[in-house]
């Protein structure tokens, strides 16, 4: 399938990352979930819906509603969290429904609260195109939101825009950008402080922005922390180029907001904004960026644990206007449990029912052991799902069948407010049905069959938009009412439109005053590590997966760029913890461990080390990161620290290394393995102690080997009757494994040479591309370096060589960077 992105839609204009690029790669049936199941027997929806009502039913009848929990998802539509949201809080009688979400974003919203009154993000991504400097805090923008890193560059080449990095990692980010700020972890707060306090200082404060629209706390600028807690030359250019600036934007995300201060952070960004008068106009203001497809749409309706619906608190008045709304059969009295206080209430027998919709926090919750543990030991865990066998799956005693990307029918809301139309491009699979519609039948088998009698997503949009009335009569800017009568044809039809237009809080701030609130934040007191923790663990995503993998992890393309999870750290640090480039590290820390390939690199400060968050059981055993980090949280968003963790590094050192080449999947029982998907079939990577078992690991057919028991080593083949390649094990005790790719290639290849396959290479020399960069268009880092040994001089001059850098843009850091390295040589030399 060809994937092309949508030129009219105004957030993107047609652009894609890497992962939307090869969306066609995973949409096939492989590893679908297509049938409902209770255990392991197929059953039909009838009896799967009647299952899970009973259960919630008795569930409610002996422990009371706060037994029952829903843990949901950004990857769900609108449509699916309002119908969610509102049979946990007006029928259920719990607000016990919470999003994963959390771990996002949930600072950012709770700062806009504070300083704003209610959960606006004042910006569009319009602005970075009129912006003097933008400020990114956080935030890996050229990995993870690769599209704006694109309009980000094209705003640097047009107007000589000053991009600023503020991260403790020099990131790919920060490696293109005019002033990297290279922070300690959690040192936003000093830094936005200090800031303020400099500008504060020169006189460059708005007094009159902030005497018509802002409350300033009394005290507040003479207890201003002034310590940037970085080096004072980096601090005066950050300085002068903020104070400089006209239109000032900061782009914050999940280095921001995964902290235990991440709401403080997010108000001491808002405060410099604020004060400067840097808001309500274009080109300036402070940007929360999403993670998530739908985050915002949750946002909106009321899927986290602490806000009712629509912008709503749980006051009385509120909860007596929704439940007016509803006809609510059991009107929930308050706030349920956040994420972390939802799996405690679970691991502690509290709650005893939860449905599980679209994510996996088996993998994803922070103490990711202590997550399953409180799986296992629920009577009822229910999981709606694309996937057949995911780690939260495991767990489950009911699994729904839900649509995947494609397949859905709805709408969701992007960073900027935008609300766009998703409509399917695909027949739904077998018995898979949407969410909306799994939880409708869900409330109607326990006798709420009339309040949620909905046949298409339009009827539910337009109870939604209805039901923002209420927020709009209390003085909330979230406003769709004129979408509450629209036909089904208008919904059919819709373009995207934004919400609140450009400039949400022009005309005032949704409080009580109508003014903002400057907020007194100060920085967060260093964690005291125990000395057997002496390193600070920060974690995040790869450029080109998503979450746990269980649909990226599908596309051939995208396992590219990083096979295995990586520890990175610095080269001081990797001596004096006698680890090797390439070796294997175990990571500790208070909660577990787990093993990761290293990877040697001065952009990681010494002291910290840097992990991902992708690795699952699915991918075999190895850099289960959630395992690692602690469970506290921002003490006002419930948002965990995932960014700023106390561990300790030991090597791992295996008696025997291997990988294996397969058709199919396997589940392999060594120390360490890392599975990765491949034209054809799959990679695994492996790593043990003891003895190699070999036949665990292949299939049955035609089988080859060769050995050198001196050496260790073994290389064992299996094919087909038909001689195509079902499988190629390559073991080592202490030599040195053939390249990856062209054994991996062997399983596309028709009736591939058996003798070059056990010596682990062509018979025939071939072209070398060397490591993957450019996934989009396949090209590699030695025919990037050709280009440049050409005379490609900048990264679009090699882009025309090579195409690579020309999609998505996210591997164009690393093309700048190798621009740099390769012509030093070649200017020394000419000097």
């Amino acid at each position: 399938m060809e994937i092309a992105g949508d030129i009219a839609h105004p957030s993107n204009a047609g652009s894609l990352c890497s992962k939307g690029t090869h969306l066609g790669e995973t949409i096939g049936l492989e590893g679908r979930l297509l049938h409902p199941m209770i255990g392991e027997e197929e059953v039909s929806w009838d009896r799967a819906a009647a299952e899970v009502a009973g259960r919630m039913q008795a569930c409610i009848d002996e422990h009371g509603p706060d037994s029952v929990a829903f843990y949901v998802s950004g990857q769900l539509l609108t449509e699916d969290y309002y119908i969610a949201n509102k049979l946990m809080k007006g029928f259920i009688g719990s607000g016990n429904i919470d999003t994963n979400s959390r771990l996002c974003m949930a600072s950012a919203v709770a700062a806009h609260n504070r300083a704003f009154g209610e959960d606006i993000v004042p910006c569009t991504y319009d602005d970075l195109d009129a912006a003097d400097v933008i400020l990114l805090v956080g935030s890996n923008t050229a990995w993870c939101h690769p599209v704006i890193w694109q309009r980000i560059e094209r705003a640097r080449a047009a107007n000589g825009t000053k991009l600023v990095v503020i991260d403790p990692r020099k990131t790919e980010t920060a490696e293109g950008a005019d002033l990297h700020i290279p922070i300690a972890p959690d040192g936003d707060v000093a830094l936005f402080n200090a800031l303020l306090a400099d500008m504060f200082r020169r006189g460059d404060i708005d007094d009159v922005f902030l005497a018509e629209h802002c409350d300033i706390p009394a005290g507040f600028w003479a207890d201003l922390s002034d310590d940037p807690q970085v080096d004072a030359g980096l601090f005066a250019e950050l300085a002068n180029l903020v104070a400089g600036s006209k239109r000032l934007i900061s782009l914050f995300s999940q280095g921001a907001n995964q902290s235990r201060s991440g709401t403080d952070k997010g108000n001491a960004i808002i405060n410099l904004h604020l004060a400067s008068g840097q808001i309500n106009r274009t080109g300036a203001g402070p940007f929360s960026i999403t993670g998530q497809p739908n985050a915002m749409g949750g946002r909106e309706v009321g899927g986290l644990a602490n806000m009712l619906a629509c912008h709503l608190g749980f006051d009385d008045d509120a909860l007596a206007a929704a439940s007016t709304f509803w006809d609510a059969a059991n009107m929930c009295t308050g706030p349920g449990k956040k994420a972390v206080d939802m799996f405690d209430a679970l691991h502690e027998g509290r709650i005893k029912f939860i449905w599980v919709m679209a994510t996996n926090p088996a993998v994803s919750m922070p103490n990711a052991g202590k997550v399953r543990d409180a799986l296992n030991k629920c009577p009822t865990v229910v999981v709606s799902e694309v996937m057949e066998d995911t780690d939260t799956g495991s767990f489950a005693n009911i699994r729904l069948p839900a649509l995947g990307w494609g397949e859905k029918d709805g709408t969701v809301t992007n960073s900027e407010r935008v609300i766009s139309r998703q409509r399917a491009l695909m027949r739904a699979p077998s018995d898979a049905l949407a969410d909306w519609q799994i939880i409708a039948n869900v409330a109607a088998a326990m006798g709420f069959a009339q309040a949620f009698d909905y046949s298409r997503p339009a009827d539910i949009f337009r109870e939604y938009a209805a039901m923002t009335a209420l927020s709009a009569a209390r003085g909330r800017k979230l406003d769709l009412t004129q979408w509450a009568q629209c036909s089904d044809e208008d919904y059919d039809n819709m373009e995207p439109f934004r919400w609140g237009g450009n400039f949400p809080l022009k005309d005032g701030f949704p409080t009580t005053n109508g003014r903002a609130k400057l907020l007194a934040v100060s920085p967060p007191a260093s964690p005291a590590f125990a000395s057997a923790f002496p390193l600070r663990l920060n974690t995040g995503r790869y450029r080109d997966q998503w979450h746990t993998m269980t649909r990226t992890g599908l596309a051939p393309t995208l396992a590219h760029h990083r096979r295995e999870p990586l520890l990175e750290l610095h080269p001081d640090d990797a001596a004096c913890y006698d680890l090797d480039e390439g070796g294997l590290a175990k990571v500790t820390t208070e909660f577990g461990s787990a093993i990761f390939r290293v990877q040697c690199t001065e952009n990681q400060a010494k002291g910290t080390i840097f992990t991902p968050i992708h690795w699952t059981d699915s991918q075999g055993s190895a850099g289960r990161t959630g395992r690692l980090i602690s469970q506290d949280t921002d003490p006002i968003s419930g948002q965990p620290g995932f960014k700023d963790s106390a561990a300790c590094i030991k090597p791992f050192v295996p008696d025997w290394r291997a990988f294996l080449v397969s058709r199919e999947v396997t589940e392999p029982a060594s120390t360490y393995s890392a599975i990765s998907r491949i034209k054809g079939g799959w990679l695994t990577e492996l790593a043990g102690l003891g003895d190699v078992d070999a036949e665990a690991l292949l299939p049955a057919g035609q089988r080859s080997e060769v050995a050198d028991m001196n050496r260790g080593m073994r290389r064992l083949t299996v094919f087909t009757e038909d001689g195509d390649l079902k499988a190629a094990l390559y073991i080592t005790r202490s030599g040195e494994l053939p390249l990856r790719e062209w054994v991996a290639e062997q399983l596309i290849v028709e009736k591939p040479e058996g003798l070059a396959l056990l010596a682990g290479r062509p018979s025939t020399p071939q072209p070398d591309r060397g490591p993957m960069v450019c996934v989009c268009h396949g090209v590699g880092q030695i025919q990037i370096a050709q280009a440049i040994d050409d005379g490609a001089a900048d990264v679009d001059a090699v882009g025309a060589c090579s195409r690579a850098g020309t999609n998505c843009g996210s591997c164009r850091p690393e093309i700048a960077r190798m621009i740099a390295e390769l012509s030093n040589p070649i200017a020394e030399a000419a000097e």
